[in-house]
């Protein structure tokens, strides 16, 4: 992958054919408890001294991909624009920065339906993110949770479920990456021989869990299975030499994973 252009609130590659750009739609500060070990007791004093904390708390990242093949633009995700923190919501300033503009993008997918991946579909002012969206794609397995979302209602009958293995496109393809919640996928992103696999939030504090994977995050819905999903899909993208792409990973969140002597390595992009 070939970094085209970068700036505050994004970075733009080259993959193939295919342009892939790392939105930023800010950050948001959660305490160190967050953090589970295997047992489910959280960390406190005990956090390793890797960790960087801002004003004693984890900053995660919020990140979202838009892949465009020349003819519209695909986005995975959309942050979470006044739904939570005034540290994010920051999407449409990521996008005019990238040059990208918004009419392209007639497809969005979700990797989950946790707030800081789906509100972004409506503005901070009540209007439509994208006023010329065609297919919105929601994980089967979370369609009634999307539709329960009061300030999306306008698009609870557009959404369309998406299964593991279903073709968004020919460059486009939904993996499965359950665990963080009930119906998590990632997005595999092929072209010229690179695979890029968009992979939502399979990791949230990349300076502890490459190297020890088998610490969860409090809000996994079930973090057992967070955890042996995250060991698979870290495997996979070591043993392929795929790049990966995370919502909460440092921005631009892009880069590649190596073994370590003990987990893994991430080495960015």
């Amino acid at each position: 992958m070939e970094r085209l252009s970068a700036g505050p609130h994004h970075t733009a590659y080259k993959i193939g054919d295919l342009t892939v750009t790392s939105l930023r739609d800010g950050y948001v500060d959660m305490p160190v408890r967050r953090l589970h070990k295997p047992g489910g007791e959280p960390f406190g004093d005990d956090l390793p001294s890797q960790v960087p904390l801002f004003g004693g708390a984890l900053r995660l990242s919020v990140n979202a991909f838009a892949v465009d093949d020349g003819r519209e633009i695909t986005l995975i995700d959309t942050g979470s624009s006044n739904a939570w923190h005034p540290t994010m919501g920051f999407l449409p300033q990521a996008l005019s920065e990238a040059r990208i503009a918004v009419d392209r993008i007639r497809t969005v997918a979700f990797t989950h339906t946790h707030l800081d991946h789906i509100h972004g579909l409506v503005l901070a002012d009540g209007r439509d993110g994208f006023q010329r969206l065609s297919r919105l794609f929601v994980p089967r397995a979370e369609l009634d949770m999307f539709r329960s979302v009061a300030r999306l209602s306008r698009f609870h009958d557009r959404a369309e479920p998406l299964d593991p293995g279903q073709q968004l496109s020919a460059n486009i393809e939904a993996v499965a990456a359950r665990g963080h919640e009930v119906g998590h996928t990632g997005f595999r992103v092929t072209s010229g021989g690179e695979t890029l696999l968009v992979w939502g939030d399979i990791v949230h504090v990349p300076s502890l869990q490459f190297e020890r994977p088998e610490v969860a995050w409090e809000f996994d819905a079930d973090q057992d299975q967070a955890r042996e999903t995250r060991l698979r899909i870290l495997a996979l993208a070591a043993n392929n030499a795929w790049c990966v792409a995370g919502a909460h990973l440092d921005s631009p969140g892009v880069g590649r994973i190596s073994r370590g002597e003990t987990g893994f390595r991430f080495e960015p992009l």
